[in-house]
């Protein structure tokens, strides 16, 4: 059953998790709204993801936001002890969930042979940073470096003193694990039809280069040209020591936009308003918004040419005439004419206004949970909603180790026992 008494898509789901940051973590509370019971496993110094923005006690946000609504146990996988615990509890799930290194599962007794021997119908989730085969699969990744190797860190072109900057969302894990839970759901459907579970692959590097999908195509009867020119050019910057903001000018030119009117952010009044036309209607409902006429809408892209120096100075024009329109007027006066015309368009905001946004709290993209160190603490609720099963958040994210006795004793270990693997440190250092 979900917090909210109706049972959720994927209650009576048993997942195993053995993760830590981002990409997998999220993943679990993806299947925690949906009602499956998450048990997370960490090590007797915790996911170092509590250490991110901490709270003190071991507890940090990032940690809380990723981890709500799992049980929470510690075990120490070098120890045999321990690994013997984790495949009993394997044994007694549907999924497991292990992001790390190639080769490090089967150093810890916990890759897919070895559990899939004794559970078939598992569903085993290998989430590593660049996959298994290839010159980086001995690679640890974070967000950052899969950014870095995919070019997804060039495609905003921010940088500092000529050095390239992470974009500011952790885009590649949080993907990540969108693609871990969307997968591990198929999975189990496939299992409902055959019985045999199976491995699911997932990787950083996929993911970033699922995020560009248009970028990283390439039709090869027109695109070929163009983009080896621009290699080229990349490659000579780079042997002579050119800047990165010469690099980007090149690989960004490569399919140049001119005189974006149509979908930007626009400086008001009194803050920002941001529009979106990627139709020819939305386009002329725009221009007819704010009273502007542009040539090129309804023409051909071959009678377009953006290299054209007259195209280029017209398209700057536009830009200039729209900038200076919208600046005229505040925010809230922008959206009553834009929403009038049927134009999309919004008011920028900061995340942290959200909490308190009418459009947030009335669709219920918030929720509550009552952590036991930290009290209330309000985040966004589940991403999707179902009419049948809906989906609720299980509760808060567990204190380091919170249910290690609890899941034992499911197990069947006894007191004694439990206190022997304790002293021994299977189980961490008893500092929870």
């Amino acid at each position: 059953m979900t917090a909210n008494g109706h049972a959720g898509p994927l209650a009576g789901i048993k997942v195993l998790e053995f993760s830590e940051i981002i990409a997998a973590p999220f993943a679990g509370v993806l299947l925690s709204d949906m009602g499956a019971e998450v048990i997370k496993v960490e090590p007797p110094a915790g996911d170092p993801w509590r250490g991110f923005q901490p709270l003190g006690l071991r507890e940090g946000r990032g940690y809380i936001s990723l981890n709500r609504g799992k049980r929470g146990i510690v075990l120490d996988l070098n120890m045999p002890e321990a690994q013997e615990i984790a495949q009993r509890i394997a044994a007694r799930c549907d999924v497991a969930i292990v992001n790390y290194r190639p080769d490090v599962a089967a150093k810890l007794g916990i890759d897919y042979p070895m559990l899939a021997r004794e559970n078939p119908r598992l569903v085993y989730c290998d989430n590593t940073a660049f996959g298994r085969r290839g010159p980086y699969a001995h690679r640890p990744g974070y967000d950052l470096v899969a950014q870095a190797v995919t070019g997804l860190m060039s495609v905003e072109g921010r940088e500092d003193n000529g050095v390239p900057l992470v974009n500011a969302l952790p885009s590649a894990d949080l993907a990540t694990g969108i693609a871990i839970a969307w997968g591990i759901c198929a999975a189990l459907y496939s299992r409902e039809l055959t019985g045999r579970g199976q491995r699911v692959d997932t990787t950083l590097m996929s993911s970033a280069l699922s995020l560009q999908n248009t970028r990283f195509m390439s039709v090869e009867a027109t695109d070929t040209d163009a983009r080896h020119t621009a290699l080229d050019r990349v490659y000579e910057l780079r042997r002579d020591g050119g800047s990165y903001k010469e690099q980007l000018d090149v690989v960004h030119n490569v399919r140049p936009v001119v005189g974006n009117i149509y979908y930007r952010c626009y400086k008001t009044a009194d803050g920002f308003v941001a529009v979106g036309c990627l139709s020819t209607p939305l386009r002329k409902k725009l221009l007819g918004a704010i009273g502007m006429e542009d040539w090129r809408i309804g023409k051909r892209p071959d009678e377009v040419d953006p290299a054209d120096p007259a195209v280029q100075a017209y398209g700057k024009h536009l830009v200039e005439q729209a900038e200076a329109l919208f600046a005229g007027q505040t925010t809230d006066e922008w959206l009553r004419v834009l929403d009038e015309a049927g134009v999309p368009a919004g008011p920028l905001k900061f995340t942290e206004e959200l909490l308190e946004e009418p459009q947030v709290l009335e669709n219920d993209f918030v929720t509550s949970v009552d952590h036991p160190l930290m009290g209330p603490v309000r985040m966004v609720g589940p991403m999707i909603q179902m009419s049948e099963t809906p989906l609720a958040a299980q509760g808060p994210s567990p204190t380091l180790g919170q249910h290690t006795e609890e899941v034992l004793r499911e197990l069947g270990y006894d007191d004694a026992r439990i206190s022997t693997l304790r002293r021994a440190g299977v189980l961490g250092n008893g500092i929870e």
